[in-house]
């Protein structure tokens, strides 16, 4: 039986700018930072009050995963805000809002009373979107 997931990717298009948007702008702790060979590193960060949970901030680079023509392929498809998707959560959504936007982060949804709960939508710096959210207390 399964019983948790401890790893997911993000795909981004620059390492270094991803460590300083996912660490500098949200808040995220940095996990393991290492060198897998030339041109490789795993990187991984987490949400400060979920470090069970290791986030790897994976480059669309030719090799392993990818061939050439595929490797491009996803990084048109990540800048276009077509790929990549995840919900985060927070305790003051207005608060947090205004805090990342101080930060640079871009909102693409206001805080915004749904059906589903309170949700803004922000861009990470390759592209990819995420909800954030406030659930009802």
């Amino acid at each position: 039986m399964i019983t948790k997931m401890n790893h997911v990717s993000i795909f981004v298009l620059n390492q270094e700018s991803a460590y300083d948007f996912y660490v500098n702008r949200l808040g995220f702790k940095v996990h393991t930072d290492a060198s897998m060979g030339p041109g490789m590193r795993w990187l991984t960060v987490c949400p400060p009050e979920q470090p069970g949970l290791e986030i790897s901030l994976m480059a669309i680079n030719e090799g392993m995963m990818f061939k050439e023509d595929a490797a491009e392929q996803m990084r048109a498809l990540v800048s276009k805000s077509t790929f990549g998707f995840g919900v985060f959560e927070c305790n003051d959504l207005l608060a947090t809002y205004e805090e990342l936007k101080a930060k640079g982060v871009e909102f693409t949804k206001k805080p915004t009373k749904e059906f589903y709960g309170f949700e803004a939508l922000f861009k990470d710096d390759s592209g990819n979107w995420f909800s954030l959210g406030e659930k009802a207390k």
